[in-house]
């Protein structure tokens, strides 16, 4: 009779002192399930998008379903399964932006760009999104790029922009 195997440890693909801070974040809440959405974002930090076998692994430490997992990861735009560019453009195509021109603005970016919705630029530089309302409403048409929004934008606009976050490389 042979010897069993060790049990793999919760959060085995994550560093140390990840598996230890997201221990304490679940630790706050008063349900495991709770802190599921920290803990996504801890793993896409760590590897730069959400992995299946991270999302396997929260699932396990939380007591969930992969599915569960990953039915919440795919509801959040900020949440991302494969790599992304440097600079993540997300430009919204809600009811005001896409009113006051907000499909212009994409289309001349996917021509600039030279990628499709969802694809990042061949440099690595630049992954182009259409997302809903990201709050911007009174700037239309808006975009942000890793979060900070830009407002009343225009394919001249958008141009600018792109050079200049392409010059600070």
């Amino acid at each position: 009779m042979g010897v069993a195997p060790a049990a793999t440890p919760p959060l085995a693909g994550f560093r140390p002192e990840t598996r230890e801070f997201m221990a304490q974040i679940v630790s706050r809440y008063p349900t495991r399930r709770a802190g599921l959405l920290p803990l996504l974002s801890l793993a896409q930090e760590e590897h730069g998008y959400l992995t299946v076998e991270a999302m396997e692994q929260i699932a396990a430490f939380l007591g969930l379903s992969p599915t569960e997992v990953y039915e919440t990861a795919s509801f959040y735009t900020l949440l991302h399964f494969r790599p992304i560019g440097e600079h993540l453009v997300q430009v919204c195509t809600n009811l005001s932006c896409a009113l006051l021109g907000a499909r212009p603005v994409v289309e001349h970016l996917k021509q600039r760009l030279g990628v499709r919705e969802g694809e990042t630029t061949a440099d690595g530089l630049f992954t182009l999104e259409t997302v809903e309302c990201i709050a911007a409403c009174g700037g239309a048409p808006a975009l942000q790029v890793n979060g900070r929004y830009y407002e009343r934008m225009t394919p001249s606009a958008a141009d600018a922009l792109l050079d200049r976050l392409a010059g600070e490389r």
